[in-house]
């Protein structure tokens, strides 16, 4: 999320797509209604259904589940075909003056270097031109047929209104409307935010969905505005501190990553992440990605890391591959995987084709399960007839249940959608023999750091060497863990232009991540994160809500990482010379007599560099510039592209109807045992797509008897063309089945789900809520991922939950 959620009330358009924030975010979207009424902003929702954003929205277009590439690729070529762009933004803060290498191109849905056995591209064609300074060669004219905007305007401008209609199955004139509304913020005096959530991250080209709406932001030069950005919708409460810390199965904390196994030179580790910069005068802020990685070992090692060891790097482990849900999952259902702890997490209901679930899960020796409640994935193994049709008997998996407390229960820091680090007390003990997850990771930990230490192991010590400096090492508490990855000076710390003057004594927190060291002088479990507990206390317990600027920069309420900044890139809201674009929402500005940049905001910049030194304000880009050409850091392509879901209505890719390679991602990761699991259109005519209800959270509340009040009974959504088609009156009992499963529940006839004209034919769609299962006191349920593939985006590998194929059928 670039901006945060208060900002969102300074926007002139709101874009919902991917996402329906009134129902899922009900608390959030009362700043979209803050901006209707006070900016008399415009909201526009783009959707599968008639959702309750659309109710309230000014606009709605309808669109195919799956096909939001098409539709963003459409309003990209709307926005160059009539030059509604923000020149002075996209000339001076995006590569579009850049020239790719002569040798990247793109051939029928295909870039070059795919290798289509392996279903991976080779990318060294996919970067930019460098010169013998070691910079990248532009033509600031933008004339060149190889510079990024050439490239880019001819690779969108198949995405005609005509094309976007037959695709998404959203009427032209909607489509043009829509375009119309987003083109009017191209000025400097107006912005558009784009609220995304699951939406767009469950697709098998989730990554790209994101990109292109990036893309198309960054067109208009709405990255780093008030009332702009990018804002990512996060669906639970802490989901952003998971992935913030790491918790990732490639990632190290604060977004770095784990070595491959061909990194095993700690130097090569470091070289290829500490980025260099690709044109001259720019910051590249990932330079200091030593300072960042070493900090963090020191965190976790203490004295055991040191130089003459790399820091501890040979005892991380080095990925082949990588182990996400999906893989770790398709181990398990080989029998690969001997235990599970799962924290936290249900997976037979979160992970897609719960056979395949229930067969892995039955695969193992062990199951540990930490969580407040009794989940359908500890009680996998018991039979609860048709919602569960197992025998215990032929399980061999010994479940073991550890209860701990719900979040009211502890203290400790949530970190929301607009990156705010924000401290809570405990409110309650928590029942019966419930302890809090530290607790029981601790004791854990102990355990086998005892059994290494007696025992001996193959490789101990990774165990044995981390540091465990608790004042009660059962039960580390959360402000101490807090202070850990915060970070602190291991040594005194010296002024680097002045030796004999102290900035930090031996023992003290930082104040932020500019004082990190690579030589092994500080510690920080997460370097985004510095300075969140600082030597003037925990800056996330704050709660000040005051405003001096007026457009909702509240920087003492809380903590924001990085350096409780509020809204990323804030330094592109000015122009070269350092003057605000849009004077009445200034974030920050230069200041001449000051020598600085000042403001509502945190500079996202280097504080004392004028304008003049050319500095660009994407600061960890080696360009120093926005990227509309990723390089090589997508697995499908510079530019992103519309492919089909993997189940799809239709059988070939309009765009590249005679190339089947190009159908679906041709860089979607597909286990051999999953393609016999794909339905056809034949057998499965209708889009499927999952969401979730206001009156139910996830698979939680369900355990909670006034939510299962609220929606007592399992339902689906169709249309009423396809109700009328399958003689479906509302209140029947229907089947919905995929190609892995059914599921049965009351049929809800709505207008919200309308049929669409793609290609020529009638496409209906089927609305499932995904909150219902066999645990709790509400009225069971059958999983609905009962019925979804086992596939996931080419990057993030999150599983395709947003289209997919059924058949349906009155019980």
């Amino acid at each position: 999320m670039t901006n945060h959620w208060v900002d969102i009330k300074n926007a002139d358009l709101i874009l919902i797509m991917g996402g329906n924030a009134a129902e899922a975010h009900p608390c959030g979207f009362k700043w979209v209604t803050e901006a209707k009424a006070h900016r008399k902003a415009k909201l526009l929702v783009v959707d599968p259904r008639f959702t309750r954003s659309a109710a309230v929205s000014d606009f709605y277009a309808p669109l195919r589940a799956g096909t939001d590439i098409a539709f963003l690729g459409g309003v990209i070529n709307y926005l160059l075909s009539y030059d509604k762009i923000h020149h002075e933004y996209v000339q001076n803060y995006t590569d579009f003056s850049f020239l790719v290498k002569e040798e990247f191109g793109f051939d029928d849905g295909i870039y070059t270097g795919y290798d289509p056995e392996k279903r991976k591209y080779n990318k060294s064609t996919w970067g930019y031109q460098i010169g013998a300074d070691g910079f990248v060669i532009t033509d600031p004219t933008l004339q060149n047929p190889r510079c990024v905007y050439q490239l880019m305007k001819a690779h969108y401008s198949r995405y005609s209104p005509e094309m976007v209609s037959s695709i998404c199955g959203t009427p032209k004139d909607a489509f043009l409307k829509a375009c119309e509304l987003i083109a009017e913020t191209a000025t400097a005096n107006k912005t558009m935010t784009i609220m995304y959530a699951l939406g767009w991250t469950q697709h098998s080209q989730g990554t790209q969905m994101i990109r292109t709406g990036a893309m198309v932001q960054l067109l208009l030069g709405n990255i780093g505005m008030a009332g702009g950005g990018m804002n990512a919708l996060r669906g639970h409460s802490n989901i952003q501190g998971l992935t913030d810390l790491g918790l990732l199965s490639n990632l190290l904390p604060g977004y770095m990553t784990l070595p491959g196994d061909a990194e095993q030179d700690y130097k090569t580790y470091i070289e290829k992440r500490a980025f260099k910069p690709l044109r001259p005068g720019q910051l590249s802020y990932w330079q200091n990605y030593g300072k960042f990685f070493v900090s963090t070992m020191k965190a976790w090692y203490g004295e055991a890391a040191t130089v003459e060891n790399n820091w501890s790097y040979d005892w991380l482990p080095k990925l082949d591959k990588g182990y996400d849900l999906l893989q770790v999952f398709e181990n398990m259902h080989q029998g690969k995987v001997n235990g599970y702890i799962c924290q936290g997490f249900n997976p037979l209901a979160s992970a897609p084709c719960k056979i395949k679930v229930s067969g892995a899960l039955s695969q193992l020796k062990y199951l540990v399960i930490i969580d407040p409640l009794a989940t359908e994935t500890s009680e996998f193994w018991q039979d609860y007839g048709e919602y569960n049709n197992v025998v215990p008997s032929k399980i061999q998996t010994e479940v073991f249940r550890l209860p701990s407390t719900c979040f009211a229960e502890e203290d400790g820091s949530l970190v929301n959608s607009g990156r705010w680090l924000q401290w809570h007390w405990k409110a309650a003990e928590p029942p019966g023999d419930a302890k809090g997850d530290q607790e029981i990771i601790a004791g854990v930990f102990l355990k086998l750091k005892e059994m290494y230490r007696k025992d001996g192991g193959v490789f101990p010590d990774p165990i044995l060497n981390l540091t465990w400096n608790h004042r009660q090492p059962t039960s580390p508490s959360p402000e101490e863990l807090a202070k850990e990855f915060s970070g602190m000076a291991l040594k005194d710390l010296t002024d680097p232009k002045d030796p004999t003057k102290v900035l930090l004594k031996a023992g003290q927190q930082l104040n932020g991540f500019a004082e990190l060291r690579d030589d092994g002088s500080t510690a920080c479990g997460c370097w985004i994160f510095s300075g969140s507990w600082s030597e003037k206390g925990n800056l996330m317990a704050r709660r000040d809500n005051s405003d001096p600027y007026g457009i909702g920069q509240t920087l003492n309420w809380a903590f924001a990482w990085p350096a409780n900044r509020r809204i990323l890139y804030n330094r592109a809201s000015c122009d070269l010379s350092g003057k605000p674009f849009d004077s009445e929402r200034t974030l920050i500005a230069w200041n001449k007599g000051a020598g600085q940049w000042m403001g509502a905001d945190i500079p996202d910049f280097v504080a004392t560099s004028p304008p003049e030194k050319g500095m660009g304000p994407f600061i960890m880009n080696p360009e120093g510039v926005a990227r509309f050409f990723g390089v090589d850091k997508l697995e499908e392509g510079p530019f992103p592209e519309h492919y089909e879901p993997m189940e799809s209505p239709l059988t070939a890719n309009l765009l590249h109807p005679k190339n089947d390679k190009a159908r679906a991602n041709p860089a979607a990761r597909v286990f051999q045992g999953d393609w016999a699991t794909f339905g056809k259109p034949d057998e499965f005519p209708y889009v499927c797509t999952t969401y979730r209800l206001t009156e139910h959270f996830h698979f939680w509340t369900k355990h909670v008897r006034l939510n299962a009040v609220v929606q007592p009974e399992q339902f689906v959504e169709i249309g009423e063309e396809l109700a009328k088609n399958k003689d479906i009156t509302a209140g029947d009992h229907v089947r919905v089945k995929s190609n892995r499963g059914f599921i049965i529940a009351v049929a809800v006839v709505t207008k919200r789900l309308r049929s669409l004209n793609v290609d020529g034919k009638r496409v209906h769609t089927v609305g499932v809520p995904i909150h219902w299962g066999f645990t709790g006191v509400a009225k069971n349920g059958y999983i609905a991922n009962t019925l979804t593939p086992f596939v996931g985006d080419a990057n993030t590998q999150t599983p395709e939950f947003k289209s997919f194929l059924v058949n349906i059928e009155k019980v």
